[in-house]
């Protein structure tokens, strides 16, 4: 895990959100996802800057996020490396509001 990841782990692990679990890089269909909770088939991808191109994500991210929204059926909230280092509370509460 990224050190962005290892930060994020810390504070949803163990239940620590709304008693929930995540599991962290699970293999949903043909894609492993940074942290995923089946409960709430809700999936948390933190993404460094090579998932970026011009601040969209590039092509082989679209492919994944269809095939795990359209397919699956799973919401997918995305954080950057660097929103998660500088503004950890703001992660959290997106997090919670798409709960």
């Amino acid at each position: 895990m990224t050190p962005a990841e290892v930060y994020l782990w810390q504070r949803i692990r163990k239940k620590q959100i709304e008693n929930l679990q995540f599991y962290r890089q699970k293999m949903l269909g043909r894609y492993i996802v940074d942290f995923y909770c089946p409960v709430k088939k809700i999936i948390i991808e933190v993404d460094g800057g090579q998932h970026y191109d011009s601040g969209k994500l590039v092509e082989e991210d679209l492919v994944r996020e269809n095939y795990l929204k359209n397919v699956l059926k799973l919401n997918i909230i995305r954080f950057t490396n660097i929103e998660i280092k500088v503004s950890m509370p703001a992660v959290i509460d997106k997090i919670i509001s798409s709960l």
